[in-house]
């Protein structure tokens, strides 16, 4: 039976089955360009990122490593810092763990970056000892729904803890949810069965993150289409459990219905 966690205080995802699987999201690597394009003076964090794979690799220990897509940043071009560091960070990784490259929106040239001879899976997704994997921009293949269980990422998940002074910067969350089933009915025009689905949230910080609190359901592609986000239950990286987004919701909603009666 495959087991799937979160590694604790940290963005990464742990599967494990007959293999020991990492899964690593939205590294992103090159948006200190963009920054820079638009007048934000940042250095570039890759060998951050990089230090912290391998300290948690060397850790773990595992046998496959998932980058679970936009690998890369700039789209649809490849900037000169994409150039430059992309090859040596997978070469660096693909030197320590066996390296699996599951395609984001992002991604587009991603092949000229990485060694000829690996392997880049379908932005459909692959199969990966029970599990299935896929970026989340593009809709699954369905043979994934065969799996015990989906692993998507690409809405960088997070939630805004709000306080009575107002809100707060949005903290990075996993999120555990079912699927809608006639979502997934009305696209493939069948049923299917439909297993859980774990997002994973984006393992560089600059990219900050997308509060599901406001996210609405035909954003961002078919991912919010799919998920069930009222009966999802939403986790800090720490592990603190919050509840089912709805509630999250509902609170929310509540408290600022509060506060803009007072003010008046």
């Amino acid at each position: 039976m495959v087991k799937i966690k979160p590694v604790v205080d940290v963005p990464l995802l742990l599967v494990e089955g007959e293999l020991k699987v990492l899964v690593a999201a939205d590294l992103h690597i090159g948006l200190e360009h963009d920054l820079w394009l638009g007048g934000a003076s940042v250095p570039s964090q890759t060998e951050k990122l990089f230090s912290r794979l391998r300290s948690h690799l060397k850790k773990i220990g595992p046998d496959r490593l998932v980058l679970l897509g936009d690998i890369k940043h700039n789209v649809p071009l490849t900037s000169f810092q994409e150039k430059n560091e992309v090859p040596a960070f997978i070469e660096g990784l693909s030197a320590l763990v066996e390296v699996d490259l599951v395609p984001g929106n992002h991604d587009v040239g991603l092949k000229d970056l990485v060694p000829s001879d690996m392997k880049i899976a379908p932005s459909a997704g692959y199969i990966l000892d029970g599990v299935g994997y896929f970026h989340g921009h593009a809709w699954p293949h369905p043979d994934l729904f065969r799996a015990d269980a989906l692993v998507s990422s690409h809405i960088h998940p997070a939630l805004r803890l709000r306080d009575p002074l107002g809100s707060s910067a949005p903290r990075r969350v996993w999120v555990r949810t079912p699927l809608r089933g006639d979502a997934v009915r009305e696209h493939y025009r069948r049923d299917l069965v439909v297993p859980e689905m774990i997002i994973v949230p984006s393992f560089n910080p600059l990219c900050g993150g997308y509060p599901l609190d406001v996210a609405g359901k035909d954003e961002r592609g078919p991912l919010l289409k799919m998920a069930d986000l009222d009966r999802a239950r939403i986790y800090l990286l720490d592990g603190t459990g919050l509840g089912r987004l709805g509630r999250i919701r509902k609170a929310h909603g509540n408290r600022k219905r509060l506060y803009s009666a007072k003010e008046k």
